[in-house]
């Protein structure tokens, strides 16, 4: 490195102003070592010392002690020697922080100095510039939409400056003196009348621009100022008309027209949208009043549970918690899992009650088979149904059906002999297994829970949540909801997955399979769903049912440890 490289790099070092700054503190520690370096060979040295050397280690001296900065207590010190150290006041080049700049006033001053004239005028002559923009928009043949652009900038500036107007009082010029000028002097009312107007000017440049989104906004803002503005609420209901939101704009042309029911605007408006605003409250109200009844019968079937010591519990409705996620995710990552958001299959259909003297409910039930990977679906299953009854209707017995009868296949399901897919006849009422699973154990910890697995819903409000949430999902809601349930349940995936990971560490340490408790045939829906071990997922009661001498019946009971058979209590 040559020496006047040497001395710009010192002269650079010198004037760093944060000597915190690790790369600045590495500079200087090489910078002193490079001069003990210096030193150590000039001892050495027999020869005639170098003037050049001695300059460049006096110079590196100097700027190592520069570039250290101030010293502990230096700059106090130095502050109440000159008489500046004042905890209302700091000079702006002692400024550290954005707390010590603000006590500075320099923003104030340099804002002084950009302008002149106080902000009331500057308001006023804003406003007139966004007037003239706006009439050379309507005048221009072109169409020129600049001009639109340039009234909202100045409307907005004015906007600004109205906010720095105060009320009541004179204002003053750039050094502090009054300007005694009466057309500049505003009182508060006065004040909030300007700031709607500006803000309604704005929405009417908007609307030629058409941005129905900042025509809405500013419309709302304008009326914040002054709730009469009959142009703002015009304006705001025009918006509403382009965003297709019927009913807040049938609402804002009512409050209108109840202010002045002649306005022609309004009423033109109030003829094209008076259909659409009817149909869309009508539909609002059905929504409200089938969500009202749905919440009824939520609460109904809550109470029923907590009575009748039956349990709920849920799976995930998602199984991933970003669009994006990739087959780390989650433990299954096939592509078909990911398109599928619904881990188990949900009928949206709630048990419903009989309202007998005994009150009590048909619920949907699902049936599994496992070793022919398929399954049936029993919409209502009386709680006094024996499962045997059902399972002779769906499987009946191969002498209980002729042979014209058994060639109708799927025309009578009541009384075919046998089921399509089960080509070599093993499903039979008096040879089936029926098992359940128990999903969650006594010792299990119900705040940790696998993804895949059952969680319980422990109160009525997450039961709520939950059936809500399936719905939107479904797309009962309409889009919108769709996507704010999907987000919901996409946050509760991701906890379960958090805790998971941080019990057990990770997703892939999956929990032994679930035990599983046989029925017998004599059994009714009720004495099962009332015992301590079942758990009914999703509102669907599910049923795994194997033939007896079926080697996927021998291969389940190996992997599942089962708890014992369920006998009918009048046996």
């Amino acid at each position: 490195m040559s020496s006047s490289e040497q001395l710009t790099q010192i002269k650079y070092v010198s004037h760093i102003d944060n000597p915190n700054c690790e790369k600045t503190q590495r500079l200087l520690n090489q910078m002193e070592e490079e001069k003990k370096r210096w030193d150590e060979e000039s001892a050495k040295n027999n020869d005639a010392v170098d003037e050049t050397d001695v300059l460049l280690s006096k110079a590196i001296e100097l700027a190592i002690e520069q570039g250290r900065g101030w010293k502990e207590g230096e700059k106090e010190e130095y502050m109440r020697k000159i008489g500046l150290f004042d905890d209302d006041y700091l000079p702006p080049i002692f400024a550290t922080t954005q707390e010590d700049l603000d006590r500075s006033g320099m923003k104030e001053a340099f804002t002084s100095l950009l302008y002149d004239d106080p902000p009331a005028q500057m308001m006023l002559e804003l406003k007139k510039k966004g007037n003239a923009a706006f009439q050379n928009g309507k005048h221009n043949v072109a169409k020129n939409y600049q001009y639109y652009r340039d009234a909202v900038n100045h409307y907005y500036e004015a906007i600004s400056w109205a906010e720095k107007v105060e009320p009541n009082r004179l204002p003053t010029d750039g050094e502090g003196k009054e300007i005694n000028n009466e057309e500049l002097i505003f009182t508060d009312d006065q004040l909030r009348d300007l700031k709607s107007n500006l803000y309604a000017n704005a929405a009417m440049a908007h609307l030629q621009l058409k941005n129905w989104g900042h025509v809405r906004d500013d419309s709302k803002k304008a009326l914040e100022f002054n709730s009469s503005n009959i142009k703002a609420i015009y304006r705001l209901a025009k918006a509403y008309q382009m965003l297709q939101n019927w009913e807040d704009a049938g609402d804002a042309i009512e409050a209108g027209l109840k202010m002045d029911n002649q306005n022609t605007d309004l009423k033109n408006l109030q003829r094209v949208l008076d259909a659409k605003v009817l149909r869309a409250r009508t539909d609002r109200q059905k929504r409200e009043r089938a969500r009202a009844e749905r919440v009824a019968k939520v609460k109904e079937l809550w109470k029923y549970c907590k009575e009748q010591s039956i349990q709920l519990g849920r799976l995930p409705l998602v199984s991933s918690v970003t669009d994006d996620e990739n087959d780390e995710g989650a433990v299954h990552g096939s592509e078909d899992e990911l398109r599928w958001h619904h881990h188990y299959p949900h009928t949206g259909k709630l048990p419903t009650f009989t309202h007998q003297e005994d009150s009590t409910c048909t619920w949907p039930v699902m049936f599994l088979y496992p070793s022919h990977k398929n399954s049936d679906f029993i919409e209502h299953f009386a709680e006094s149904d024996m499962f045997a009854l059902h399972m002779a209707q769906i499987f009946p017995e191969a002498d209980e059906v002729d042979d014209d009868t058994y060639n109708e296949g799927m025309q009578d399901r009541s009384h075919r002999s046998t089921t399509l897919w089960d080509y070599n006849h093993e499903f039979k009422c008096s040879s089936l297994a029926v098992y359940f699973e128990v999903h969650c154990s006594d010792d299990a910890d119900d705040n940790v829970i696998h993804p895949d697995y059952v969680e319980r819903l422990k109160t009525q409000a997450d039961t709520m949540r939950f059936y809500e949430s399936s719905r939107a999902l479904k797309g009962d809601e309409g889009e919108a909801m769709a996507e704010v349930a999907r987000c919901v349940e996409r946050k509760h995936l991701h906890n379960q997955r958090k805790l998971w990971k941080a019990k057990h560490g990770s997703l892939w340490a999956l929990p032994k399979a679930c035990p599983i408790v046989r029925v017998h045939p004599a059994c009714t829906l009720g004495e099962v769903i009332r015992d301590s071990r079942m758990i009914i997922p999703n509102f669907l009661v599910t049923f795994m049912l194997f033939p007896e001498s079926h080697p996927a019946h021998q291969a389940f009971l190996n992997e599942r440890h089962c708890l014992g058979l369920l006998n009918p209590r009048n046996a």
